[in-house]
């Protein structure tokens, strides 16, 4: 028990793993720098060796890996020690006599610094793969173990950040927590940590502990409190004590029920957002209506360390009809990659734009290099004859950019024709990211549309929303944000276009009342926030009124 004499310290973050966790704080010390001891000494041949030892750790954990996700970390780790991209960057690094620690951890640190500064959580996600890499290979150079760290009996493991690798290497037993002053709900860790039980919050801030300190996690609030007192004890056993169902209970009569209606009867489409295949494994599709949005980015995700070169047309369409046989004939909306700027593919997007948010990318960048555009729009085109696919244009500003692609699409869908390949005809969507586009959506051709809060929210405040200043002001709820969704509610019912929301604000239960009643009937959210959204969409009753 903690010290009475000590004031708890509150430190919220955002919930990423439910349950309660009590006892001592383990503070978790990350790898080594390149500049560690030992490091200065290593040659290339202990470089050589160092990867071939990291690279048989790595598959060891891929052989005891207990599901899918984990497997495909590991996967994606072992692939980049023998890229061969990165193979020829540190032969050059050699050839030029640069030191290998150093070689080592700048090969890897452009692609970590683009990775890092997305706003797109798949690819922080990877970058955090990439870091946890690069320290364990300087470790290995170092001479340091990477053995497998076992914590004390219901501890609490305090990390700036925690890679997957790293969590798989940990001993977690029952009443264990996990503790991240950084870190995203949504990211892979997190997904392990529910699987495996362990309560986890996430970006709670910096946290410096006393000697000693116990603390009390809420991975259901999202809170550690250090030396909690007797009071705080009570409110987090009060919020872990109900647990919300796995799937939502609200169901409306129907040959093809929808998952939630508000209290008055109203349906409301709940569509869940799929980052990866991998997610397929946890979810089953008779929780939700179908994919509102299919993120492609994680089939081009290594392209960044293999130069540019991208997933053909075939493993794209093995991809896409594996989701369309997991969704057994509900709607699936695949939007086409979203790279540029703050999502980097050396060799196929700029990296030298002033700003990134401003510059060329999504639909922009699509155009302006339309060869693997057209190798992906193939892809969809053929797994349409699948099931009802819906493709989906991002960062769509001007009628010109979705003319320009619908002239694409029949093109590629003539030249399946000639071929003589089974194709479908999927309906054209765009996301409505930028106020531009929400203020002028009916001039559009476009057969269905949906707003991307996140970024909607960014253009309109002129504020980033993972600038922790101003990042307040990148709210939905902001009366400018929602003007504009105002504006595109009203633009859709005029042409009657399937308007929905697939950013932050879908999976947000506090917030779904509000957009309701701004007109949305259509949101897509991580499988995560079903639930609450079902029971706040529930609670909503707009008195007869659609």
């Amino acid at each position: 028990m903690s010290d009475v004499s000590l004031p708890s310290r509150h430190f919220k973050g955002r919930p990423a793993s439910p349950g309660l966790a009590e006892g001592p704080i383990v503070v978790y010390r990350t790898g080594a720098a390149a500049s560690a001891p030992g490091l200065g000494d290593a040659g290339w041949a202990d470089l050589d060796l160092a990867i071939a030892l990291t690279a048989e750790r790595l598959a060891a954990l891929r052989s005891a890996a207990r599901n899918e996700q984990a497997a495909d970390i590991l996967d994606f780790q072992v692939e980049v020690l023998s890229d061969p991209t990165l193979i020829d960057s540190l032969a050059r690094a050699r050839t030029e006599g640069q030191p290998p620690a150093e070689a080592w951890t700048s090969a890897l640190g452009l692609e970590i610094a683009g990775l890092r500064g997305s706003p797109d959580d798949y690819f922080r996600e990877r970058a955090s793969d990439l870091e946890d890499l690069r320290d364990r290979l300087l470790q290995q150079l170092a001479g340091a173990a990477n053995d497998e760290l076992s914590l004390p009996q219901r501890a609490i493991l305090l990390a700036r950040d925690l890679a997957p690798s790293r969590f798989l290497e940990i001993q977690w037993g029952p009443g264990h927590g996990l503790a991240l002053m950084e870190g995203s709900p949504t990211a892979h860790v997190a997904m392990l940590a529910r699987a495996r039980g362990v309560a986890v919050a996430v970006g709670l801030g910096a946290i410096a502990t006393r000697p000693g300190s116990i603390g009390l996690l809420d991975g259901t609030g999202g809170e550690l409190i250090l030396d909690p007192s007797p009071d705080d004890r009570r409110a987090a056993a009060s919020r872990n004590a109900v647990t919300p169902p796995a799937v939502p209970a609200v169901i409306r009569p129907g040959p093809r029920p929808s998952i939630a209606c508000t209290g008055d009867g109203t349906a409301i489409e709940l569509m869940v957002n799929l980052n990866e295949l991998a997610e397929l494994d946890h979810l089953d599709p008779a929780d939700v209506d179908g994919i509102g949005l299919v993120r492609t980015e994680f089939l081009f995700a290594r392209a960044g360390l293999n130069d540019g070169h991208f997933p053909d047309e075939a493993t794209q369409l093995d991809a896409y009809r594996r989701i369309l046989a997991w969704a057994e004939g509900r709607r699936v909306v695949i939007r086409t990659l979203d790279a540029g700027g703050d999502k980097p593919i050396p060799g196929y997007t700029d990296m030298g734009g002033m700003n990134p948010f401003l510059g060329l990318r999504g639909v922009r960048l699509s155009l302006a290099r339309p060869e693997p555009f057209r190798t992906q729009v193939r892809a969809l085109l053929r797994a349409a004859a699948d099931g009802p696919l819906d493709i989906l244009i991002p960062m769509v500003t001007v009628p010109e950019e979705l003319a320009a692609v619908r002239r694409i699409i029949e093109e590629e869908a003539a030249v399946l024709d000639r071929a003589g390949t089974a194709h479908g005809r999927p309906r054209l969507g765009m996301m409505v990211e930028v106020p531009a586009a929400a203020l002028t959506l009916d001039r559009f051709d476009a057969d269905f549309a949906s707003i991307g809060s996140n970024d909607l929210a960014q253009y309109t405040m002129a504020a980033g929303r993972d600038d922790g200043a101003v990042s307040g002001l990148a709210d939905v709820a902001q009366p400018a944000v929602l003007a504009l969704i105002d504006s595109a509610v009203v633009h859709a019912r005029h042409r009657s276009l399937g308007l929905g929301l697939c950013g932050d604000a879908a999976g947000n239960a506090a917030q779904i009342p509000l957009l309701i009643r701004h007109g949305l009937r259509s949101f897509s959210m991580p499988a995560r926030a079903l639930a609450s959204v079902a029971q706040a969409i529930a609670a909503v009753d707009l008195g007869g009124g659609t």
